[in-house]
């Protein structure tokens, strides 16, 4: 569960601002700015800042990204024009994309490696497989996919341009070793 929002003072800043006021730091800590909304409409007014980057986004990161944030903000809350004492407030919050993001560049396949996906190639067909390890030119992804009933699987490598559609898809189970070996990704040992 994430920590809670803050609420801060306003003076909303535009999206290029709140961008360009936190990409610097939020590279350093090795993750990019997806995506910032704010949403002046809603009662108090909220920025959401969307992060990704190719370690896992935890708790204690986005912990840290938010603290980062507020305090970048609140700098320019305290030098801008017309900040008031009284002023209304507004939420901050640092998120994932989330597992409903498609997936549309060789960055996001990247960084789904080892997840299990749904896609939609340009011919109409849906496969469900296991992202594997991307060509070296960027250009294919290898997917590992289910045969059958019994747990035989095969690799297909298919053109990121042939992939209309991707979502990363909710998992309750663990893969299996030899699923997660097939992607590349190393397979946790029974009992560790």
């Amino acid at each position: 569960m994430a920590p809670e929002p803050k609420l801060r003072p306003t003076g909303l800043p535009s999206q290029e601002q709140v961008k360009e006021l936190l990409d610097g730091e939020f590279a350093r800590a090795g993750y990019e700015i997806e995506n910032v909304v704010i949403d002046g409409g809603a009662r108090p007014p909220r920025i959401t800042v969307v992060v990704d980057g190719d370690r896992p986004l935890d708790l204690d990161t986005v912990a840290s990204l938010s603290r980062s944030a507020s305090e970048q903000l609140d700098r320019v809350d305290e030098s801008g024009p017309g900040v008031t004492a009284d002023a209304a407030t507004y939420v901050l919050e640092v998120t994932s994309p989330g597992v409903d993001r498609p997936l549309t560049t060789e960055k996001h396949y990247r960084r789904a490696r080892g997840r299990k996906v749904e896609l939609t190639l340009s011919d109409g067909s849906q496969l469900t497989g296991r992202i594997g390890a991307l060509t070296a030119d960027g250009e294919s992804v290898s997917l590992v996919v289910r045969e059958g009933a019994r747990a035989n699987f095969s690799v297909r490598e298919l053109p990121l341009e042939g992939i209309v559609k991707a979502v990363v898809q909710v998992e309750f189970s663990p893969p299996s070793q030899r699923e997660l070996e097939l992607t590349g990704q190393p397979g946790e040992e029974a009992g560790a």
